[in-house]
């Protein structure tokens, strides 16, 4: 097959600390390959020189066998080149079509057939997402459909996806890997950056390993197991402990204190009349398909969205009826919300490490006079990313900086600094790498071992299973099954989700 892109001796520094170091890579027209690594080995890097966000610092890069430079995402995708990122890059306050269409746009517009073509462009794709509706009201899973629709529609001869699957549910991330096969077929070449392993070992053609910005193998699809593409990328054994039999090896925790109960709460088609409790000393998986309503729900009791006024039902904390009006009255009250959402809920992305974890501290309202002592903000930093192990170029660096796992070990920290004692943990590892999976899933452990209530929200079936007590299942709305980890199977919560 034709080399389509080249690197040779690819380094990128920032500061003068080399993200990628000295790579040589190399893409072949109609292939599928997969880049992967742990956050912060220089994925992301490495694929933004090619969609035009960075330049080389030395080295080369080439297309078609002749030497290339972007200056800009706009010329990489006149040569062909359209990236969808990790985090999405949408206008909020546009809606769906016209994202799709953005930079493409006619001399003469109709906003009616503009919709139209973008309705017909997704149902081609298979997504279900309404053209109509502002990117604002999406979640996460379909923000990361319109930008696959986007880049599709802009007809690249080169894709590169970051983590495209990390929001999606199962089906939706079938129709997302027919697409690919379709993309291949019609000769375009796709690299996929996923660390989720088992699909880069299904779908890519060839697999790349990165590990602290260098390459450490390339090879064929067929030459890997999970356990060599897992020691390529930390450079030692890593048993099956992660998502192993460790769900039917150890015993659940006993449920202490009901914390907090959610009773007949209603939101607009959202939520409709959902039920749950949620025990202190336990760990509470909640586990839905996109649409369910289970991060509204934890939303509701965490004062991020409001229940309905009239007939919304009631919310009590430690028995006692509440009403939060503003997310930081439950931050108040011991709730913290750590969401799925990290680039738009969770950080304010140009502003520092310590500024960041700092900010939980001051929405405590522990400093009525909103004083700000630097040398504290950083002292706790300090503490919080050694003990979450955070990766970063220097402890001033800016979070926009940060890989997108170490992005979410800020997250976490900024929300665990407020000493809560009930947490609630929307997709805690997605994006994230496995060494950094097994460190999220240990802190959720040991808070869930000191006796605070943890409810961990996730898509990933394995997940729920290795870390709940107990699993609550939603769909359409409400809370429809409930079951111990020691009866429940995939393909138990499967089905309750599912019928």
């Amino acid at each position: 097959m034709t080399t389509v892109v080249e690197f040779r001796n690819a380094t990128k520094e920032f500061r003068g600390n080399p993200a990628v170091r000295n790579v040589d890579f190399a893409l072949k027209q109609g292939e599928v390959h997969a880049l992967v690594g742990e956050n912060g080995a220089g994925k992301s890097t490495l694929t933004k020189v090619l969609a035009g966000l960075y330049p080389l610092t030395s080295g080369q890069m080439l297309m078609d066998g002749r030497p290339a430079y972007f200056a800009s995402p706009a010329e990489a995708m006149e040569a062909g080149v359209a990236m969808v990122f990790q985090e999405t890059n949408l206008i909020p306050s546009m809606n769906v079509a016209q994202n799709i269409f953005l930079g493409d746009e006619s001399f003469f517009n109709r906003l009616r057939g503009i919709n139209i073509k973008a309705q017909q462009h997704l149902q081609r794709l298979n997504f279900h997402v309404e053209p109509t509706a502002l990117v604002s009201s999406l979640g996460a899973a379909k923000k990361q459909m319109v930008e696959i629709a986007r880049a599709v529609h802009h007809n690249a001869r080169i894709f590169i996806f970051d983590e495209p699957t990390a929001t999606l549910t199962p089906e939706e991330k079938e129709h997302f890997f027919a697409l690919v096969d379709r993309l291949k077929g019609e000769g375009a070449s796709i690299i996929f950056i996923s660390h989720a392993l088992e699909e880069a070992l299904s779908h890519a053609d060839r697999i790349s390993v990165l590990r602290d910005g260098e390459l450490i193998v390339t090879d064929d699809t067929a030459n890997f197991t999970r356990e060599t593409i897992v020691q390529a990328m930390v450079g030692r054994q890593l048993t099956d402990e992660l998502y192993g039999n460790a769900a039917t090896l150890r015993t659940p925790r006993a449920p202490g204190e009901k914390v907090l109960a959610l009773e007949n709460v209603s939101m607009g088609k959202a939520v409709r009349s959902a039920t749950l409790s949620v025990f202190a000393g336990q760990v509470t998986g909640l586990f839905g398909l996109v649409g369910a309503g289970r991060t509204e729900m934890m939303k509701i009791a965490a004062g991020v969205l409001k229940r309905d006024f009239f007939h919304g039902g009631r919310i009590r904390l430690h028995g006692e009826p509440v009403r939060f009006r503003v997310p930081r009255q439950a931050v108040t009250r011991g709730i913290a919300y750590i969401t799925e959402d990290r680039k738009v809920d969770g950080l304010f992305d140009t502003m520092g490490i310590a500024q960041n974890i700092f900010l939980g501290k001051l929405v405590q309202g522990s400093n009525p006079l909103s004083v700000v002592s630097m040398t504290e903000a950083r002292e706790n930093a300090a503490q919080w990313i050694k003990s979450l192990n955070v990766r970063s170029i220097s402890d001033t660096s800016r979070v926009v900086e940060l890989s997108g796992g170490n992005q979410q070990k800020v997250v976490i920290a900024k929300s665990l600094i407020q000493e809560p004692s009930i947490i609630i943990f929307d997709e805690p590892t997605r994006g994230v790498d496995v060494g950094a999976i097994a460190e999220i899933h240990q802190i959720i452990e040991a808070l869930a071992d000191a006796g605070a209530a943890v409810v961990v929200i996730s898509s990933y079936l394995p997940e729920v299973l290795n870390l709940s007590d107990r699993i609550l299942v939603a769909r359409q709305g409400r809370i429809v099954e409930e079951m111990t980890v020691d009866e429940a199977t995939e393909e138990k919560i499967m089905y309750a989700a599912v019928h």
